[in-house]
């Protein structure tokens, strides 16, 4: 338990260095560029070095597909549950319209119509924008800094191999893959991307190629010194990540609303990771892998969220919302699946 007290006070930490401006404003993109450029993929280096992947390929990273597309599936049904009967609303009043221009009205109505005609679509792009931010926000977790700091001190070093394939499968064909196509699907601006900048942005991820390098260099016996020195790096990197999610939070605009982020953050740090657990064990994953998973499943909001409603002009409060409201929750969460498995 000793991880989740630490975690809480480096993110403490954080939130001050920003609340009492100690750190120039600077500072926290260049603690994120770092951490994403050389922490982050130092950091799997290390694990994809030392780990055992024998066996393990091709299961962490079918569950975590799958529970990605759960993720999705879930935020979809809980979506039209709640907006139920408001949809078929708008299409009502939508024909409505389009047959009050093939009439005659009275002057007064024909002024007003225009008006109301530009207004409608409006409204449904906000509308589209809010669906996808709360899609994203269900589906989306912090596998990368919050997972792979947190969990590895969790499991038993067997299952490290698991905790790497399941955060970069996320990372790449969650936020960099199907994310950027729902972003872009429900996005109210112009900006649609397409296939082939998916496939150079995942091509790009630094943490992809460090995974493979650490992985293909297991035969490798590096001298004492550097493997030393690699392993304190990697216990740096654990801190600075929490530091600046501490910053990140006290930087986020928007999340005063929080009741919008209500359903997207049980869906993404209760049900999700529940029934994660509940399928492993029916499928017979017993034991740290089914820990694993399980955590793993239910990371909070990704802070990808916010880059990608800012990059599509999704809804922004939701976004926020939903990532404050997670990454609070987390160490209430992580003691019960403690528990419970």
């Amino acid at each position: 338990m000793w991880i989740i007290v630490n975690s809480i006070l480096w993110t403490m930490l954080g939130m001050l260095l920003i609340r009492l401006r100690f750190m120039p404003r600077f500072f926290p993109q260049l603690l994120g560029k770092s951490l994403y450029w050389i922490g982050v993929p130092l950091q799997i280096f290390v694990l994809g070095h030392q780990s055992d992947f024998s066996n393990t390929v091709w299961l962490p990273s079918a569950i975590t597909v799958a529970v990605l597309f759960l993720g999705w599936g879930l935020a979809v049904l809980c979506w039209r549950r709640e907006q139920e009967g408001f949809e078929d609303e708008l299409v009502i009043i939508s024909g409505q319209l389009g047959k009050a221009h093939a009439t005659r009205l009275p002057k007064e109505t024909q002024r007003q119509l225009p008006w109301i005609t530009e207004l409608l679509p409006q409204f449904m792009s906000r509308y589209r924008s809010r669906q996808g931010s709360f899609i994203l926000a269900s589906m989306l977790g912090n596998t990368g800094f919050i997972g792979l700091a947190v969990v590895p001190a969790l499991v038993s070093k067997s299952y490290w191999s698991w905790i790497v394939l399941y955060g970069l499968t996320h990372n790449i064909l969650g936020s960099y893959g199907l994310g950027t196509i729902l972003a872009s699907h429900f996005s109210s601006s112009n900006r649609k991307d397409e296939w082939w900048m998916a496939l150079r942005n995942v091509l790009c991820v630094p943490a992809l190629w460090a995974f493979v390098i650490g992985w293909h260099s297991q035969d490798v016996q590096f001298p004492i010194i550097v493997e030393n020195g690699l392993n304190i790096s990697v216990l740096l990197v654990v801190p600075a990540a929490f530091v600046l999610i501490g910053m990140q939070l006290s930087q986020l605009q928007g999340f005063q609303n929080l009741d919008r982020a209500i359903a997207p953050t049980v869906l993404k740090i209760v049900v999700l990771p529940g029934l994660t657990g509940l399928a492993c064990t029916l499928l017979g994953i017993q034991g740290d892998a089914r820990l694993v998973l399980t955590i793993m499943s239910g990371m909070p909001t990704a802070f990808a969220n916010a880059i990608l409603a800012e990059e599509y002009n999704l809804d922004r409060t939701i976004a926020a919302s939903s990532i404050f409201l997670s990454t609070v929750m987390l160490p209430l969460t992580i003691p019960l699946w403690l528990t419970i498995l």
